[in-house]
């Protein structure tokens, strides 16, 4: 429990909620779902009142609590009033059939600026702060995604690159596992995977762990199998259903953090950092007209 708690370390309860839903027992999930569909009855209500609103015991209200990393009741109460006090105006835009282009552009526009607005409430600091150590003191850095979120790592590869840092990418899933099978203690593997449940991506960083790297893994679901291996874990929003796999939404959320992370190592290692990032783009100059 102790650790958990020090990985989600989120300041929005509900967003936290959404992250771990797949992973909550049946009875907890009829906890998420009373106090989603109604927030501000869950801050008024007593631990009697919430469990009998949820039709559930008062332990599943205590263990539901006590998975998101709250030490009681009370504590997750005040968490949920902060987030009420916080909430925006405006919900998600759904976009329908009759709008034309321009409302549509709006629309999408304005979902992806909620969703960057999202990502810095779920992020935790302390863990980008871990993140930020781990892959300046690593030895080499290896960033594993497939799919879409491949598409991720190969962006994260290219601005860890521009900085200076020993890194690889992989997105076969052959090549990663013989890549995991050959890390060594002193190295980073950065494993991205929205769903945290990629088979080939999850053994890959069990391998990773069992031969002593450091493990960060980028994800939108706080308790998902890639977690287990994991020293730091990221996370971001995600609202994919499953027939849309690789949403925009979710890569600008991975992109934005990985940004973040990239801007940081640069501050931290400006010494060494400005000078790759001078030569890295000398490198280059003659390739433009």
């Amino acid at each position: 429990m102790k650790k958990f708690r020090k990985l989600i370390n989120s300041s929005n309860a509900l967003l936290m909620i959404s992250s771990i839903y797949n992973s909550l027992t049946k009875a907890e999930k009829k906890v998420a779902d009373a106090v989603q569909n109604d927030p501000e009855y869950a801050v008024m209500a007593t631990v009697t009142d919430l469990a009998e609103k949820a039709k559930v015991g008062e332990t599943s209200v205590i263990r539901f609590c006590r998975k998101l990393g709250y030490r009681g009741y009370h504590e997750f109460k005040l968490s949920i009033a902060q987030d009420l006090v916080n909430v925006p105006s405006h919900i998600d835009e759904e976009i329908e059939e009759e709008d034309n282009k321009e409302v549509i552009a709006r629309k999408i526009t304005l979902n992806h600026t909620k969703l960057l607005e999202k990502t810095m409430e779920l992020i935790s600091f302390a863990a980008v702060e871990e993140a930020v150590d781990a892959l300046a003191a690593a030895k080499r850095i290896f960033i594993y995604g497939v799919g879409s979120s491949g598409i991720t790592a190969m962006d994260a590869h290219y601005q860890f690159l521009r900085i200076g840092l020993n890194v690889d990418v992989q997105r076969d899933s052959h090549i990663m596992a013989m890549s995991a099978a050959l890390v060594q203690p002193g190295d980073t593997v950065f494993g991205i995977s929205t769903s945290g449940s990629t088979k080939d991506l999850v053994d890959s960083m069990k391998t990773a762990k069992q031969n002593g790297a450091t493990i960060i893994c980028l994800t939108s679901h706080a308790k998902s199998p890639i977690t287990n291996y994991a020293d730091i874990v990221l996370l971001v929003p995600s609202k994919e259903m499953p027939f849309q796999g690789g949403a925009l939404s979710t890569k600008i959320a991975q992109i934005h953090l990985v940004d973040i992370i990239s801007t940081l190592l640069t501050f931290q290692r400006k010494e060494t950092a400005y000078d790759a990032v001078k030569k890295t783009a000398d490198a280059v100059a003659d390739k433009l007209y």
